[in-house]
């Protein structure tokens, strides 16, 4: 059983494109990098960090090998980061060695920019890795164009969730730890392909010993400490100052979470996508609608507007799963994939919003809540 044996030949397209494996020196251990592709002055490179028991093969391959992405790996280089430790054949890490807190690995990725001459990105990050290129955007707001984050959890542990944490360690094993991390429990209860595979991944590819020290750095993360700008407020509120695009899916152990960081950031700049009948992993069960949502929100900022498109249909109506979490808040009339799909044909559109969209991506739901918009993908 490989580890993306579910995915139809049909929907793999291999792009031939140059690549460039290193491990990048910084203040907080070597990481490990994938650089795909050629940096143009003109253009950002897309950039990925990975999920906790993951690495960028685990977490990205079913995005990146997909037909559809290959009219954006065209147009842009992508550039994978690994957390220390957590590449595929990475030895036990020394016991001399301190594992980065979060906050330190956001600061690594300056140093992975400068060593591929690298000047602005595209962040897109999946729990962990969406919390560290956070991090790094509120850090380092001139080098960052854009951030998708899926799964991403911008609070601090807690102390009861840090209890609880360090019992289920001593109690599980890494893959029972990590499973309930990535997936949410109806996908555990009923996808038993998927789970048995990825335990299968962690238990056999991954260096567990470095998995549970990156395990523990997230589990010690502080909280990113946005909040929402108020009109008329500071103007010197501390939050992303880039376009954002939240996703998380419906049955993810994330959802609570990433629709708590969308209630603190900027509604003019922030998306937040819920995907219907998808799991703990967007990118994985779903990635050519992951793509969809992608290639708009990168039009959305200038880029790749000859890139090929795939129609979305959108429609509004009354009554939806999104409003039990996100209905007390009235919803912009236009959403901000609608305004790419204006902007890649030459239209002007002005980047600002009274709300942050909350859109909900579904093959079968017909149905949304009253003053939004739905993406049918």
């Amino acid at each position: 059983m490989t580890l993306f044996s579910h995915i139809k030949p049909s929907s793999v397209c291999i792009h031939f494109i140059h690549t460039n494996e290193e491990h990048v020196e910084t203040h907080y251990g070597n990481v490990h990098c994938i650089m795909t592709g050629t940096p143009k002055a003109n253009l950002p490179v897309l950039l990925t960090f990975h999920d906790v028991g993951l690495n960028h093969k685990s977490c990205f391959d079913p995005l990146f090998i997909h037909e559809d992405m290959q009219e954006i790996i065209r147009h842009l280089p992508v550039c994978h980061i690994e957390a220390p430790g957590q590449h595929e054949g990475a030895k036990t890490l020394h016991d001399e060695y301190s594992y980065p807190s979060m906050d330190q690995l956001s600061e690594a990725v300056p140093a992975v920019l400068k060593h591929f001459g690298l000047c602005r990105v595209i962040g897109l990050g999946v729990g962990a890795g969406a919390y560290i290129l956070a991090k790094f955007a509120l850090n380092h707001p001139d080098m960052v164009d854009g951030l998708v984050l899926i799964n991403i959890n911008a609070s601090a542990e807690g102390l009861m969730g840090s209890v609880a944490s360090k019992l289920t360690g001593w109690t599980h094993t890494l893959p029972e730890t990590v499973i309930p991390h990535l997936f949410g429990k109806d996908e555990i209860d009923t996808n038993h392909d998927l789970i048995a595979t990825y335990r299968h991944h962690i238990t056999t590819t991954m260096n567990q010993a470095n998995v549970s020290q990156f395990l523990r750095s997230y589990h010690s993360r502080n909280a990113l400490e946005v909040e929402r700008p108020v009109p008329g407020g500071s103007i010197n509120v501390r939050t992303l100052k880039c376009s954002t695009l939240l996703i998380v899916g419906d049955n993810s152990p994330a959802v609570e979470a990433v629709v708590d960081c969308n209630s603190k950031l900027d509604p003019t700049k922030t998306t937040l996508l819920k995907m219907a009948d998808c799991g703990g992993l967007p990118q994985v069960d779903q990635p050519a609608k992951v793509i969809e949502a992608l290639k708009y929100f990168i039009q959305g900022m200038g880029y790749l507007s000859s890139a090929s498109m795939t129609r979305l249909r959108s429609r509004t109506a009354s009554g939806s799963s999104v409003s039990s979490f996100d209905g007390s808040r009235s919803r912009a009339h236009t959403n901000e994939l609608q305004r790419a799909r204006t902007h890649s044909r030459g239209a002007e559109e002005k980047r600002g919003r009274s709300h942050t969209d909350s859109m909900e991506c579904s093959s079968n739901s017909d149905q949304i809540a009253s003053k939004s918009n739905q993406v049918a993908c």
